[in-house]
Parts: structure tokens; sequence; C-alpha cells
């Protein structure tokens, strides 16, 4: 089918990927499973921050009235990774774990551990003590860099386990127990010459556990690298099927970082597109949509990529109107599905900013089926088409393949996905068979390609682009003496696309109130996974056949009034 875009999608993707050209596509074994890959891919991610050193005196970081210019990030890049090796004895593989708020040293952290062989394992800034305790001993991290609130929640884990501490910004007196960036760098020393194939680990990304605990998802050197291409290669194809040659524009193709750098779409979509395009990244020291309508009209910011919820508290921001938004070419991002108003408002509201979404995941590096512009505006409930070299499929119980229209399991194929969960090899073989990733969700695909999400397979709230799995957050309440029965579970919030809920049943002769549960939960879990509402039942929680809560039928109870939840 031809849009009013021009070409059809499947002619963009033949001239896109054509031989000889950039996006070339060829055969090749990955780890026992032969797939497509692309024929120009760099080795390792040292080479793409190898040429981004090419940008110089350019500006690359913006943060709170500093400048960071390429040349500058990389002084510093280089003396980490110098220090990372010489004084830390960080191996080829050694793993080293960045746990900060979104801070200029975060990017060059970032850098510095993989150009030195490393592999960055990105913290969740959010954890309490246990999960920051738990992560440093399930990555086996030699050294941590952070910031002083991070270091408070792993100071005695590094202590005990001997790992290196370096703070990052830190008003801590110096002491025996860790270093401080300012003073411990040594600017102009050179980054050691490491020698890096493109299967070597190069990330770890903890993502939320299904049974209680987070799971390392471990991608390589060539899986990052697949998936940066890969998104290049999409716009590429977007750019041909324009029927228009589009007049120069005024504005340097610039982000603004309202996302953490420890998600996905924060380290790989944002920040990696910056370092491989040589784009200047402007980093909010947190979400807030006055402030950054400030820095749209200030930067002449082009890309805005969040979640929905910032999209939203973005266009129906009261002084919306009264900034200049024209620089921005594309708003959206990922992590939950956007109403359909949303998009409609966005396509609205800016002269020649279009909506976008992506459906990524951690376990394929923020890279998957995406939406925008005219077809977005065409198909605002689809979360877009697929672009080589990754495949999707809509797959039966049976694990197979179902044709255009019939709603199944959403599996998903390409270089750039991880290649397993670190030190989980069941988990591993249960969500990757042969090459292919178990994605969880359910959906279904039209004949055009368009992928729809019908509903998420896996016990997981979506809020505000945090994924929190119902298991982990019931095994926290269930640790309260006065619980016998509790069920989590989303339900709808219009700025937050859901937010989390548990209807409980207490042990007989007990009691318990909402607000006894919330205390009980501060510091126990995450605060944004702290239930929201909490519904106490007089009798036990509704179960089906198998004994399983009808969390289904709970949610559409609270949402229709049935049951009366008593909100935080």
């Amino acid at each position: 089918m031809t849009t009013p875009a021009g070409l059809s999608w499947k002619d963009a993707i033949a001239a896109v990927h054509s031989p000889g050209g950039m996006f070339e596509l060829v055969d090749a074994d990955v780890r026992g499973v032969n797939m497509k890959v692309f024929k120009h891919a760099p080795a390792n991610l040292a080479q793409i921050f190898g040429l981004a050193r090419g940008h110089g005196d350019k500006d690359f970081l913006v943060y709170e009235g500093e400048r960071w210019s390429f040349a500058k990030t990389f002084q510093h890049v280089d003396a980490l990774a110098n220090r990372l090796v010489n004084v830390y004895g960080i191996k080829k593989g050694d793993r080293v774990a960045v746990a900060m708020r979104n801070y200029p040293e975060w990017a060059m952290s970032f850098a510095g551990i993989l150009i030195s062989g490393g592999v960055s394992v990105s913290m969740n800034s959010w954890w309490t003590e246990d999960e920051t305790d738990y992560a440093l001993r399930d990555s086996g991290a030699k050294v941590l860099i952070c910031d002083d609130q991070r270091f408070e929640n792993a100071r005695k884990t590094c202590a005990e386990l001997g790992i290196h501490v370096l703070l990052v910004r830190s008003e801590l007196p110096s002491s025996a127990g860790h270093d401080r960036w300012e003073t411990a760098l040594e600017l102009g020393t050179a980054a050691p010459a490491v020698e890096i194939v493109p299967d070597d680990d190069a990330t770890i990304l903890y993502t939320s556990g299904t049974t209680g605990r987070p799971k390392g998802a471990v991608s390589t050197h060539r899986a990052v690298i697949s998936a940066l291409m890969a998104f290049s290669a999409r716009q590429a194809i977007e750019g041909v099927r324009a029927t228009e040659k589009p007049e120069p524009d005024p504005f340097p193709p610039s982000f603004i970082l309202i996302v953490p750098l420890f998600h996905v779409t924060g380290c790989v979509a944002v920040l990696m597109s910056c370092f491989v395009a040589g784009l200047k990244l402007v980093i909010m020291y947190k979400w807030d949509a006055g402030k950054a309508l400030e820095i749209i009209e200030r930067e002449k910011i082009t890309n805005f990529i969040g979640v929905p919820t910032q999209s939203w508290d973005l266009v129906n921001h009261p002084d919306f109107a009264k900034f200049d938004t024209s620089s921005l070419r594309s708003v959206g991002g990922g992590g939950a599905p956007a109403p359909a108003a949303l998009v409609h408002k966005v396509a609205d509201s800016f002269k020649k900013g279009g909506p976008q979404l992506g459906y990524g995941m951690t376990e394929t590096n923020a890279f998957g089926p995406g939406n925008r512009g005219h077809d977005y505006v065409s198909h605002p409930t689809s979360t877009g088409r697929c672009a080589p070299p990754m495949l999707v499929e809509i797959r039966d119980d049976n694990g197979s393949a179902l044709p255009a229209g019939k709603t199944g399991e959403i599996w998903m194929f390409g270089p750039m996905l991880i290649r397993g969960y670190w030190n989980k090899p069941e988990a591993t073989a249960e969500t990757i068979v042969d090459g292919w990733l178990r994605s969880g969700d359910i959906g279904r695909m039209d004949e055009e390609g368009f992928l729809y999400i019908e509903d998420r397979a896996k016990d997981m709230i979506l809020r505000a682009g945090e994924n929190v799995y119902g298991a982990e957050v019931e095994h926290a309440i269930y640790e309260h003496p006065a619980v016998h029965e509790a069920a989590v579970f989303g339900v709808p919030h219009e700025r937050l696309g859901e937010e989390v809920a548990v209807a409980l049943y207490p042990k007989a002769g007990h009691h318990i109130t909402p607000a006894e549960l919330w205390n009980f939960l501060d510091g126990k879990i995450a605060a944004f996974k702290i239930p929201a509402h909490v519904v106490m039942m007089g009798e036990p929680l509704p179960r089906n056949a198998a004994g399983k809560f009808l969390k289904r039928e709970l949610r559409e109870q609270i949402v229709n009034g049935t049951l009366k939840a008593d909100q935080r």
C-alpha cells in the first residue's frame, strides 16, 4: 500500500537495505543462530566512541548551566578508562556498576567502562538498599560509580565485598572507603588499548523480575550496535518514503533527556544516538513539563523522547502556547501505549513535529516496531511496523506462527536481542527459544504489518514507563504478619497509564489499615512500586478454577466503583 508518504513500506525497505549501501544486510552466525546482520557494522562500541571523538568542540552534554564538548567529555572518559584498568584492575568482562541520577558523569562512565573492556551494569536509581545489595552481588561488580544518595544504599555491601567506589559530585569527605571523581581522574591520560570482539558482553540492564528479584539482561557489543544501526536504517526508510525533499532545517538535531539513563530508552535510543551522530543532549535534573518547555525553546530541541505521560504533560501544560516549540521534529517515545487522543493532540500541537511511538524492550535494546507521522495518525492504536533486521511474529501457545489478524504472543528475532539473563540460565531458556525472544505480550498484526498490542501475558503493571511486577510487590506485602492474601494489579490512570493497586485479605484475628501498609512498604521496595490504591477485603479474594486470583475482575470492580479503594 502506498501512503501519502510516497514509496510503499516494502519498496522503501528494499531501497535502504540494498547491496553496497550503508545498511546492507548479510547472513552471519551469532552464537549458533543464523541471522541477518549489518555488513558494515563497527566491531565494538569503542569504535563508535572513537568516531564520536571527531566532533571535537561541538556541544555534547548540557546540564544545569554546564556545557560539555565532545572533546572535554572524552578527556574524562579516557581518564576513567585508564583508572579502571590501571588502578582498579578491571579486565575484559569485569562488571562495573553505575548508580546515579542523570548526570553528565553517567554518560562518561558508560563510555569509559566500555572502552576499557568492562561490562556496564546500570543500577536503578530508585532502588532501596536491599535491591541495590542484590544487584551488586548478582552482577559481581568490582567497581561502583555513584552519587552520594546511591552510595548510602550501597555502602555496607561495597565494604563487605571489597567493591571500589568512585563518587560523583560528592559532598562527602575523602576516606579510605571511596575515591572522588574530581581528584581521582588524571585528565590527559590515555585510554588503554583493549581488544573487543562483537560478541563480547557490553551491558547489563536490570529488569523487574516476575519472581520477586530483577533479572540482569546482558547485551553484547553487537547487540547494542545493531539496535543503533537499525534505528538509523528505519529513519532512512522514512526518508525515502517522503514525496517531497525537505527544506534545509535551521535547527541542528538535538535531544532533551527526560528519561533515566539506567533505562534502555535513555541509554541506547537517546544517549548512544547522540554519541553516534554527534548531537547535543540536554539533561534535565528531574522531569518538569514547564522546565522542559523552557529548555526546548532556549536550546532549540528537535527530539523529545520519553513515555506518553511526558508528552501528555507537555501538550497539556497551561503555559504550552507561551513557548516556541517550532524546533521539535519528533515527539513521543515508548514504554507504554499512548491514548489515541494524545496522538492526535501531539500531531496538532507542533508546527513540524510529528508523534511517534516505539515498541522496544530492554531485551531488544529499545528497538522494535515503530509508528510515526502519517502512519501513526492513521493507525493511532498501533505500535507500528517492524523493520529489518528484526523479525516479528505472532505465535500460538505451541510456538507456531499465526496469520494476520489472529491474536497470540509476540515473538521477536534479530542481532539486537540480549544474549540472555545474567546467572539465570533457566530464565534465558524460557525467554529466548532458537534465537527468538518471547516478549510475554499478546498482540495481533494486520495485513499491512502494523502491530497491535492487546494485552500482557506477564503479570506486569506499566506505570509511567516503569515496569512493576505484581509478584515482586506481593512478595514484599506478604512479609507483613497481618496479611493472608494479596493480589497486586494495575488500574488505569490518564497521565501515568497505570497505577499499582492491591486487594488485601487479612489473617483471622489480625487487622491492617492502608496507612499501616504504606508505612510498612516505605523503604522495602522502590516508591513507584508501592500500591497507590488499597482495597481491604472482608472475604477471601476471588479465584478461578486453577486457584489463581481473578486480578482482571478485581481491576474492573475498582474501575466501575464496585470495590472502594483507599488512595495514597
